[in-house]
């Protein structure tokens, strides 16, 4: 048997609140994360650079009463000096740490393409750097790459600043020339802490380096401490994931991200180096899952939604009990909806009603640059169907309520009529009491919640076009 506890609520007797396994295993089906809408795997190339010069434009001459909105950053930093056989990451391993001042030559010429087209001094409330692993990066070479963006762009007061950092690569040094360069947030890939399971997807790292990384980060006043973990990682057991569990627990991170492992060798070399024999089985799945949110939740996390975890007092649990919660292509986020430009290769980026995909080689990335012409591969107009749509998912992932007339205003139609079909495929879950469905809404419920990807795949018309969801990892 599984166990959820609802939101924002104590935890409760196991006795109380059970979800059948029977329901769990017709629950867990291939999906999307959401992270966007329509989802990356949508993206086109008749969409490409001159698209994307085109979606800038529009940006820079919309007239905008107080001027653009703030845009958000992503810089994507790809070189690993090891692989972990788990990662279905764009990444390069290398250890020629050369490599990356050259990187930053290219980066620069990308932010001098944005900023032809945009004009320098653009604000930003969000960047964010990812990898890869951006710690790959010398102290040098971060502080060069800081100024070219605050070169660029105006990183306003209140901004969040963040960067992944893989333990292995970071000190107590590194982590003081970051908070020097003003970052706020900080996110530690932690994975899992048991040794076994460590060695099986060759990603090592003691509970004791971790842990005395974070006590120092909060010493240095971080506003925010991540860590990530992956649950189905080969070796894993319900009760060595349990100890992972009430380790991290213990260092008390301000927030975490807890991921469901993918194994799709056919995409991904890496993972060709697990042994499907050794990854636990289904129902082990379930129990690691149910296991960390009734650990986490019984150490005084808040249950932010779907893959995230808050203490009460940090910003993402806060906007989740205001209804301020938004979601992006970095996840669950405090800040509302707006303009994303990535940077580097593979980033994704937002402007308008328009996706983008930078080239996932770095010498396809290169050439295009060579020629001035921005590293743009695919992407997608959003039609007015996707703009309601995404209203519709981001309103369930990131509410778990929809207001019909909410939509009927902002898109000026009749929602439950266009979504007659999408409603009638939502009663099996209100049969299963995930949600209820009035003349008004739909309210995802305490135990919908945590199975709200499902929910949103309802109204997903692409994925019903396309019943081939093997592309995307399990909802569990």
């Amino acid at each position: 048997m599984f166990i959820i506890w609802p939101m924002n609520m104590p935890v409760v007797s196991p006795d109380e609140v059970v979800l059948p396994e029977s329901l769990l295993r017709r629950l867990d089906v291939p999906g999307p994360r959401y992270t966007s809408y329509p989802t990356a795997d949508r993206f086109v190339e008749a969409f490409g650079a001159d698209e994307y010069r085109q979606a800038l434009r529009q940006r820079a001459g919309g007239a905008v009463v107080g001027g653009a909105a703030p845009l958000s950053l992503y810089v994507h930093v790809p070189f690993c000096e090891s692989v972990c056989y788990y990662c279905a990451c764009n990444k390069i391993i290398t250890r020629h740490h050369e490599r990356g001042r050259a990187y930053l030559q290219s980066l620069a010429t990308e932010i001098d393409l944005h900023t032809a087209e945009l004009g320098r001094g653009q604000g930003v409330s969000q960047l964010h750097l990812g990898g890869g692993s951006p710690t790959f990066l010398s102290d040098h070479e971060l502080s060069d790459l800081m100024d070219m963006v605050r070169g660029a762009f105006v990183l306003s007061p209140e901004a969040e600043v963040a960067i992944e950092v893989d333990p292995r690569t970071a000190d107590l040094q590194r982590l003081r020339h970051l908070a020097a360069l003003g970052f706020n947030r900080i996110s530690f890939g932690i994975q899992d802490f048991d040794p076994a399971v460590q060695a099986a997807v060759h990603r090592v790292q003691s509970f004791e380096s971790v842990q005395a990384l974070i006590t120092q980060a909060k010493e240095l006043g971080f506003r925010s401490i991540n860590a990530d973990l992956i649950y189905g990682l080969p070796m894993q057991t319900p009760e060595s994931f349990q100890r992972t569990v009430a380790q991290v627990a213990e260092l008390r991170p301000h927030r975490i991200a807890l991921y469901a492992y993918a194994h799709l060798p056919d995409r991904f070399k890496p993972q060709r180096r697990i042994s499907g024999a050794d990854l636990p089985r289904p129902e082990h799945r379930v129990r690691m899952l149910g296991g960390a949110i009734a650990g986490f939740i019984g150490h005084g996390y808040t249950y932010i939604g779907m893959d995230h975890f808050a203490l009460p007092d940090d910003a993402l649990a806060v906007a989740k009990r205001q209804g301020r919660l938004h979601r992006n292509f970095q996840g669950y986020s405090t800040q509302p909806d707006c303009d994303l430009i990535g940077l580097g290769v593979s980033s994704i980026g937002r402007v308008g009603a328009t996706y983008s995909q930078n080239a996932k080689t770095l010498p396809e990335y290169n050439d295009a640059l060579s020629q001035g012409r921005f590293p743009v591969v695919r992407g997608l107009a959003l039609t007015r169907d996707d703009l309601l749509r995404r209203s519709v998912i981001m309103a369930l992932m990131c509410q778990g309520r929809l207001e019909f007339e909410s939509i009927d205003v902002a898109h000026l139609v009749d929602t439950r009529s266009l979504l007659a079909p999408e409603l009638a495929r939502l009663q099996p879950l209100v049969t299963m009491g995930l949600v209820e469905l009035s003349p008004q809404a739909i309210q995802v419920t305490s135990m919908g919640w945590f199975y709200v990807r499902a929910v949103a795949m309802v109204f997903d018309r692409h994925l019903h076009a396309d019943m081939s969801h093997q592309r995307f990892s399990r909802i569990l």
